[in-house]
């Protein structure tokens, strides 16, 4: 005969487990397990069998046991997990990617049919077409305010229609009609919340990020410190090079402007009193033959280009 295990004796092999578990692992996933059945439940623990284990209990319970061991190892860092123990949650430890993980979390939701007096996750709409409905279940449509019309001795809804809002609870009237026309709105599983990764807590979009998405913040906060450097004078590794650049600029700017000269000044000093001297003639392209034989070639006069002067100066400092 199986010994029955006592509420307290349950409690304290709850607490072991979960402390096992914070020391194995160190990446942590927080879900929300609103609507989620216990079925659903088994299916999403079998998918993840192999380098996950998902754990619920009661929040009061999680936070005693992290509380404790928190104190007894010196492991401060999962203190952090207290703060996203709020409402139904449970939590995944894994030592998968931690991407990998959530894709196949997010695979394991069930359509649900939408239940009076529930919050509605998402907007309802319901679509035009025939219903199959026969012509006494109008009255639903009115109520609702659904323009439809018969057609073949049945309810065809004319437009689409927005029935339910988002964070709006479900009526008789919509929980009804949807039943009838054997719509399930919504779908529930378990949603990623937060994200917990070697004592860092952070939100489940930086796991979308890509590394061209990473390049792009790099550079913008890049970016940001050598715009500050600049303005405050104050070097750093990034603003460095563009600090040598505007100081050239400006001793460039000075050796012009005075009899204060070095090699590469004399080379823009002279190139200001004569940009002639340093324009180069640009080949003549020869006509085509059959052109040649057609008309009698017309001596042209051949014009100089014009040089660029900031290409000019550009390139003397290469």
């Amino acid at each position: 005969m199986a010994v029955k295990v006592t509420k307290a004796e349950k409690k304290v092999n709850y607490d072991k487990k979960l402390c096992k578990l914070l020391d194995t692992y160190q990446q942590i996933l927080i879900v929300g397990a609103d609507n989620v059945g216990s079925n659903q439940l088994q299916m999403i623990r079998k998918g993840l069998r192999g380098d996950s284990i998902v754990l619920m209990g009661k929040n009061t319970m999680m936070k005693r046991s992290i509380r404790i061991h928190a104190k007894k190892t010196g492991n401060n860092a999962i203190l952090a997990l207290i703060e996203c123990l709020v409402g139904n949650v449970g939590l995944i430890f894994t030592k998968g990617d931690l991407k990998e993980v959530s894709d196949e979390v997010s695979k394991y939701k069930v359509g649900a049919p939408a239940r009076v007096g529930l919050v509605a996750p998402i907007d309802v709409v319901v679509p035009p077409g025939n219903t199959g409905l026969d012509p006494s279940q109008t009255s639903f449509f009115q109520v609702l305010n659904i323009p439809t019309k018969i057609n073949k001795g049945t309810v065809e809804i004319i437009t689409p229609v927005e029935i339910i809002k988002k964070g709006e609870k479900v009526g008789s009237s919509e929980s009804a009609l949807l039943s009838k026309l054997l719509i399930k709105p919504f779908s529930y599983g378990l949603i990623v919340q937060s994200v917990y990764d070697n004592g860092s807590v952070f939100s489940p979009e930086v796991l979308e990020l890509t590394d061209d998405d990473l390049l792009t913040r790099f550079a913008a906060g890049l970016t940001n410190v050598v715009g500050l450097s600049m303005i405050l004078d104050y070097p750093t590794l990034a603003a460095i090079p563009h600090m040598f650049i505007n100081s050239y600029k400006n001793v460039l700017s000075f050796a012009i402007a005075t009899e204060y000269s070095f090699p590469q000044a004399e080379k823009v000093k002279e190139y200001l009193k004569n940009p002639s001297k340093f324009a180069v003639a640009a080949p003549v392209a020869a006509a085509p033959a059959a052109k040649a034989k057609a008309a009698p070639a017309k001596e042209e006069k051949k014009e100089e280009p014009e040089e660029d002067e900031d290409d000019f100066v550009g390139g003397l400092f290469d």
